[in-house]
């Protein structure tokens, strides 16, 4: 282990250990040879296998969290006294660590108990994994445990106060909602009933059961924070607009949500809409559970939702500057490709394609600086947006080249559009009768059957190159220079 990943390791703020499974792996080997099948079940009647194969497990390091963690001075003193650590509730979960290794996977994970030296009960969460390149021999296998202590005495406590409980729940930092889902299992239960198998392709085929499952959710009480998170005066006027925060695009994100209740998964996690009274979307991660001894009826759901809003903003401004261009605003050159790839796949056609270039770039540049070229290429940039609408794109290609894709265009409608490019050039220069006048080089093609969109792009940039020395003649002027 080199210094920077050993510093890593040592310093890491959970629980590190790296250990030796590999007479584990042997000791498996042997027991199926002997028959063994069902491990769970050997261990459960032979119960002094698992110290057997506790033994087997060689302590190779551990991080200095680890011995703050269990009292220990240093892994010798640690490694001495395991007895001390892993006793008494830990019985079973162990036997499920063994199992997961058993069935062939290369991590496991689980919710169990240890002790410290001094006689500590530990509530940890655990997960390892055989590092990649041992796992023939399991011979380093990394765990990492957390101290989740505070969080179970907190979950005890919430199950014995039932006014704590109440208080956490009103006061949480996340919007928590208690929601009765017995109307919507009588829905799927009557649906089952009637003996669809694919529950999927029945809400595709009637997208309205998913509308009558959300009219059936009933909200049995909120929190503050989700009056705040929802814009709401407060918990009545909220409860009385529901309809308002579940639409939508919150649909499609239901009908999964339905078909994993469907499927018995009574805890879920997402990423969903919802829209708060003033109408302003929502982007919350829900966490859905039916909570425990309401599984037969759904009575007692709690939802838990977390406001990413602003991360999803932040990943939409990330995805608009991967796709558009920051000086203009158009679709940028990836995008123009990936929307050629596109085209040829699916059309439709009959398609177009528009060229146009700039012209005299280089002497707006040398007269006005490049803050003048840069104003010009904006107002281009003004123009093509006012030119095409959905599903057209124009898009900035090159430093002063330009491309408008028309799909389902044929020649007379891309005559058209050029002829509103130009009307709309006038206007642009007239608005601005005070600067530069701006001249494009414009130049089409429409696609003949079979032709590819390479070909039929790179004509019409033949058609613009032969506008741009027709200007160039007219001006009088030498491009090299320009």
């Amino acid at each position: 282990m080199d210094d920077l990943y050993a510093d890593m390791f040592e310093l890491a703020p959970v629980s590190l250990w790296l250990e030796d499974y590999s007479a584990l792996k042997t000791l498996f080997t042997q027991w199926r040879k002997q028959g063994v099948t069902d491990l769970r079940a050997f261990l459960r009647q032979h119960p002094e296998r698992v110290a057997e194969c506790s033994k087997c497990l060689r302590i190779l390091r551990v991080n200095q969290r680890t011995l703050s963690l269990y009292g220990a001075q240093d892994l010798a003193e640690l490694s001495s006294q395991l007895h001390l650590v892993f006793r008494d509730d830990m019985f079973e979960q162990h036997i499920e660590e063994l199992a997961q290794l058993w069935a062939g996977r290369t991590q496991f994970a689980s919710q169990t108990v240890n002790y410290t030296l001094h006689g500590e009960r530990l509530s940890i969460s655990l997960k390892a994994n055989i590092l990649p390149g041992h796992e023939d021999t399991w011979s380093r296998v990394l765990l990492a445990i957390e101290d989740t202590t505070e969080r179970s005495r907190t979950e005890r406590a919430l199950r014995t106060s039932e006014l704590e409980a109440k208080g956490l729940f009103e006061h949480s930092p996340v919007s928590l909602w208690l929601e009765d889902f017995t109307g919507i299992k009588q829905l799927i239960e009557e649906v089952r009933g009637q003996g669809i198998a694919d529950f999927r392709v029945f809400l595709d085929v009637h997208p309205e059961f998913v509308t009558r499952c959300l009219q059936e959710i009933r909200v049995l009480d909120i929190n503050q924070q989700t009056v705040h998170m929802f814009r709401a005066a407060d918990k009545v006027s909220l409860l009385a607009q529901t309809d308002k925060v579940f639409r939508d695009d919150m649909r499609p994100h239901f009908a999964e949500q339905l078909v994993d209740l469907w499927n018995g998964k009574l805890f879920q996690q997402r990423e969903v809409v919802n829209y708060a009274l003033d109408g302003e979307k929502v982007h919350v991660y829900l966490q859905f559970s039916v909570l425990p001894g309401h599984e037969e009826r759904w009575d007692k759901v709690l939802v838990s939702l977390t406001d990413i809003s602003a991360r999803k903003k932040a990943e939409a401004y990330l995805e608009y500057l991967g796709m558009h261009d920051a000086l203009t605003g158009l679709r940028n050159r990836s995008f123009f490709t990936d929307e050629i790839n596109r085209l040829e796949r699916h059309g439709p056609w009959p398609i177009s394609v528009v060229v146009v270039d700039l012209n005299n770039l280089k002497g707006v540049n040398d007269e006005l600086g490049h803050a003048g070229g840069d104003a010009m290429l904006r107002r281009v940039g003004e123009v093509l947006r006012k030119a095409v609408d959905r599903p057209c794109t124009a898009s900035r290609i090159g430093g002063d080249e330009f491309a408008l894709l028309l799909p389902n265009t044929d020649a007379r409608g891309c005559e058209k559009r050029v002829e509103q490019l130009c009307e709309l050039l006038a206007l642009n220069n007239q608005f601005n009768a005070g600067s530069s006048q701006i001249s494009l080089a414009i130049g089409s093609a429409t696609s003949v059957d079979g032709e590819r969109m390479e070909a039929l792009v790179h004509r019409a940039d033949q058609h613009m190159y032969e506008a741009k020395r027709r200007y160039y003649v007219k001006q009088g002027y030498d491009r090299r220079n320009h």
